[in-house]
C-alpha cells in the first residue's frame, strides 16, 4: 500500500523506523517523576520505598507481558482499547478509550506549563503562558506532519534522557563506593541509619506504591505507537521482552543510589526533588542547572508523546464509529491531523481553565485523571483473560504469551482490585479515586445512550424501508 493510498483510505502510514520505537521503548517510561517527584515517594516510605517501585515496576510488567500478547496477534493503534471491545463489549472499549484519551489531553498543560516554568526561571522576561503556548504549538506541528517527526524528536529526548541517567549512575556509584573527590556522603549507611529501613512500617511501604505506581504510566505507548512500524510484532516483542531491565535499571538502581547516598527524611527531597538533593549532596557543581536541563528534556518528551499517544486513542475511537467521524482523516503522510487539532485544542481549554478559572477547576479535572491509569490496567488484563481463553479455544496459535496463564493474570487482577480498595479508604487518594470513578460511569453512561440512541434509528429506518417497499 503506497502512502498516498493510505492517507486516502483514512489509515495510518508506517513510517515510524525500529530506532525510533526502540528507544521509544528504552526511555518511554522515563518521566518526570523519576528525577523530581521520586522524592515524595522517599519522604514517605523511607529506604523501603524500593520496595515500593519493586512491586509497582513488577505490576507493570506483567500487563505489559499481556498487552504485548495481545498486541502481537492484533496490532492495533487503539490498542488496549480495541482489545477491551473485542473481549468485553462496544461500552468497555468506548470507556476506556476516553478515559485514556482524557488522561493525557490533561498532561498536555501539564508538562508545557512544567517546561515553561523552568524557561521563565531562566529567561524571566518572557511569560510562562507564552512559553507553554509556544512549546505546545512546536510540537503540535511537527506532530501534524508525520509520524516521523514524533519519532525523530522523541528519540533524541529519550536518548539524553538515557544519557542523563547513565551519567547520574555512573557518578552516584563512583560515590557510594568512596571513589568521587569532594563528595560529602558516600557508602550505604544511609539505608538503615535514620530509623531503620522501614521507618513509617509497612502502611507507608503500601501508600507509597500509590504514589510509584503513577510514575510507569506511558510503557504501553509503545503498543500503539508499533503500530505504525514496519514490523509492529517484532517491535512490541522487543520492547516488552526489555521492560524488566529498564524498570530495573533506570528506576530501581536510580532510587536505590538515591536513599543510599542521602538520609529519607531531608527536607531537599521534597522541596528540591531527589536528583538536585543527591547532586548538591555528591557537591557537584551547577546542580540545579543539570536537573532543570534534564527535567525540561523529559517534560518535553512526555508532552510529545501526549500529543502523539491522545491523537492515535482519538483516531481509533473514530475508526470504531466512537468519536466525531472527522477524526479519523487522515493527510498525505498519513497522519491524523484532525484527531491532532482536537486533542490539542482539548488541552489548549485545559490550559485556560487553569490560568482563568477558580484553582479548584483545574484541582478537580486533574482529580479525574487520578486513578485512569489503574483502570487502564484492570482493563488490560481482564481483556486479555477473556481473548486469551477465545483464542485457545479457537485454536490459535500464539507467538508470544503471557507467563503462567491464568493464574498471574488472576493474581495481577487481585493486586490492582486490592489497590483501588486501599485507595477509596486512604484520605489521600479518595478524591481522585472518586472523580474518575465518577467520570467513568458518565462516560458508560454517555455510551449505552449513544448506542441505545443509534439502535432506535437503525429500528426506524429498517421499519421505514418496509413500509415504503411495494413488495
Amino acid at each position: 500500500m503506497t502512502m498516498t493510498q493510505s492517507a486516502n483510505e483514512d489509515s495510518l502510514a508506517q513510517n515510524l523506523k525500529p530506532r525510533h520505537v526502540r528507544m521509544l521503548s528504552i526511555a518511554g517510561v522515563i518521566g518526570a517523576g523519576l528525577f523530581v517527584g521520586s522524592g515524595h515517594a522517599i519522604s514517605e516510605a523511607g529506604p523501603a520505598v524500593l520496595i515500593s517501585y519493586a512491586a509497582a515496576g513488577a505490576l507493570v510488567v506483567l500487563i505489559m507481558r499481556m498487552l504485548a500478547e495481545m498486541a502481537v496477534a492484533s496490532p492495533d493503534s487503539g490498542s488496549f482499547s480495541t482489545y477491551a471491545d473485542k473481549a468485553l463489549g462496544r461500552w468497555a472499549g468506548f470507556t476506556i478509550g476516553w478515559l485514556y484519551w482524557w488522561f493525557w489531553v490533561l498532561v498536555i498543560p501539564l508538562e508545557a506549563n512544567a517546561a515553561g516554568t523552568i524557561l521563565h526561571a531562566w529567561f524571566p522576561e518572557v511569560a510562562i503562558w507564552q512559553y507553554t503556548f509556544a512549546i505546545t504549538l512546536l510540537l503540535t506541528i511537527t506532530n501534524l506532519l508525520s509520524v516521523k517527526n514524533y519519532g525523530e524528536f522523541e528519540f533524541w529526548f529519550a536518548l539524553l534522557k538515557v544519557v542523563a541517567i547513565i551519567l547520574f549512575l555512573a557518578v552516584a556509584g563512583a560515590a557510594v563506593l568512596g571513589l568521587l573527590p569532594d563528595s560529602n556522603t558516600s557508602g550505604l549507611s544511609h539505608l538503615y541509619d535514620t530509623h531503620g529501613f522501614m521507618p513509617n512500617g509497612i502502611g507507608a511501604v503500601v501508600a507509597a506504591i500509590l504514589t510509584t505506581m503513577f510514575s510507569f504510566m506511558g510503557t504501553e505507548i509503545v503498543t500503539i505507537a508499533a503500530a505504525e512500524s514496519k514490523n509492529p510484532g517484532k517491535q512490541i516483542t522487543q520492547a516488552t521482552n526489555s521492560v524488566i531491565w529498564r524498570i530495573a535499571l533506570f528506576y530501581l538502581l536510580s532510587i536505590f543510589f538515591v536513599v543510599a547516598l542521602v538520609p529519607w527524611n531531608t527536607p531537599g527531597l521534597v522541596e528540591q526533588g531527589s536528583w538536585q538533593t543527591v547532586l548538591t549532596a555528591m557537591n557537584i557543581p551547577h546542580a540545579r542547572l543539570i536537573v532543570d536541563l534534564v527535567v525540561l528534556v523529559a517534560v518535553c518528551s512526555c508532552l510529545n508523546s501526549a500529543l502523539y499517544t491522545s491523537s492515535r486513542m482519538l483516531y481509533s475511537l473514530s475508526r470504531r464509529k466512537d468519536a466525531p467521524a472527522a477524526a479519523s482523516r487522515t493527510n498525505r503522510s498519513g497522519t491524523p491531523w484532525v484527531a491532532v487539532l482536537l486533542s490539542t485544542a482539548a488541552a489548549f481549554l485545559a490550559v485556560i481553565a487553569n490560568y482563568l478559572a477558580p484553582s479548584v477547576v483545574f484541582e478537580f479535572l486533574l482529580a479525574t485523571s487520578g486513578a485512569i491509569a489503574l483502570l487502564v490496567y484492570l482493563v488490560i488484563a481482564v481483556s486479555h483473560l477473556v481473548l486469551r481463553k477465545k483464542r485457545e479455544k479457537a485454536g490459535e496459535i500464539l507467538n508470544y504469551r503471557m507467563w503462567l496463564f491464568p493464574g498471574l493474570t488472576w493474581v495481577t487482577i487481585l493486586f490492582i482490585t486490592t489497590v483501588l480498595v486501599i485507595m477509596l479508604f486512604d484520605a489521600k487518594h479518595q478524591a481522585e479515586l472518586l472523580a474518575t470513578g465518577g467520570l467513568t460511569l458518565l462516560i458508560i453512561t454517555t455510551s449505552l445512550v449513544l448506542r441505545r440512541k443509534k439502535e432506535k434509528r437503525q429500528t426506524t429506518k429498517y421499519f421505514t424501508q418496509r413500509s415504503s417497499d411495494p413488495s
